[in-house]
């Protein structure tokens, strides 16, 4: 005896209209976030190599970067609402953790070129015009700040999102150490707080960047999404639903940020009716785990004498 059951498609349709409108919302933003970001990356640069200022050069070089992330995060969000087909039947929406992943490596590499700069200004300090330096730095502080806000709130579960705000953080960031370099330089004539405060800057960047590409490579490789553990799992399906005998084989990880699936095998015991012993555990699954996919199997005899050995053992290790 085996019977399959999947689902997604009730939760699915039901929130259709309102995933869309949040992605359309989601893509208007982070087209504006680009334009502006491409704007002040311009300003920037040309204020640098005016006033020969290393924080303006790597702010500007960070937004070069931001720039085209925030640019490859709007094409995600937009592909992330294509519909499946017969090649992607998941759709699109591993597209994001993709990017997500692609942005914390490019900002690693940037980090990189900021701490190479900043060694040579040491070692061969460069004049400085403080006064351009300062204006163009309260400028991309004030539009950085500007384009946090249009991106709104921060949605733990979509990673698309966090690492454009990730970006722009980190463009913040570079802009308050770009201002407060500026004021050490202009009033200490100090022309080392240049360079000291790319490099404060980049260090925190970086610290942001290894987290998302931690968590977006354990997407990748479907890893157990954050919060969950297959045993306690295990021992609720098992507990909590009477009449299940043993559950095995139980894999779960995550399609995107915010969607979590889940496949199992399920050993009954007499009495209960397949189709309601899946209902269940797909019902228990969702609410105390929040896995919006889940394939359940039912095992019957075949399994009780051995043929699901070696699943159960893979599942318990």
């Amino acid at each position: 005896m085996h019977s399959h059951h999947h689902s997604h498609d009730h939760h699915d349709h039901a929130h259709a209209p309102d995933v869309d409108a949040n992605g359309r919302r989601r893509e208007y933003r982070l087209l504006i976030a680009f334009g502006l970001t491409t704007i002040t990356m311009l300003v920037e640069a040309v204020g640098g190599w005016i006033s020969g200022s290393l924080a303006l050069l790597a702010d500007a070089g960070h937004m070069l970067v931001d720039a085209s992330a925030l640019l490859f995060a709007w094409l995600g969000a937009w592909f992330a609402r294509r519909p499946a087909d017969a090649l992607r039947s998941f759709g699109y929406a591993r597209l994001e953790v993709l990017v997500g992943y692609t942005n914390s490596l490019t900002q690693i590499l940037l980090v990189a070129w900021i701490i190479h700069e900043a060694v040579i200004r040491f070692l061969q300090p460069a004049p400085i015009l403080s006064g351009t330096m300062l204006v163009v730095a309260v400028i991309g502080l004030l539009v950085n700040l500007f384009v946090l806000r249009v991106l709104g709130g921060h949605d733990h579960d979509d990673l698309n999102t966090a690492a454009a705000r990730l970006h722009v953080i980190g463009d913040l960031l570079g802009s308050v150490g770009a201002v407060a370099a500026a004021l050490i330089v202009r009033y200490f004539d100090a022309l080392w707080a240049d360079p000291l405060f790319s490099v404060f800057v980049s260090l925190l960047i970086l610290n942001s960047a290894w987290r998302l590409l931690r968590r977006s490579a354990h997407i990748l490789l479907e890893g157990v999404p954050e919060g969950v553990d297959v045993d306690e799992l295990r021992r609720q399906v098992e507990e909590g639903i009477e009449g299940v005998r043993e559950i095995h084989h139980v894999h779960v990880w995550q399609l995107s940020g915010g969607r979590r699936m889940a496949t199992l095998h399920a050993r009954l015991h007499e009495g209960l009716h397949p189709d309601r012993a899946i209902r269940a555990i797909q019902e228990l699954l969702e609410s105390r785990f929040a896995v919006s996919h889940a394939t359940v199997q039912i095992d019957g005899d075949d399994c009780a004498a051995g043929a699901c050995a070696g699943a159960r053992h893979a599942s318990k290790s």
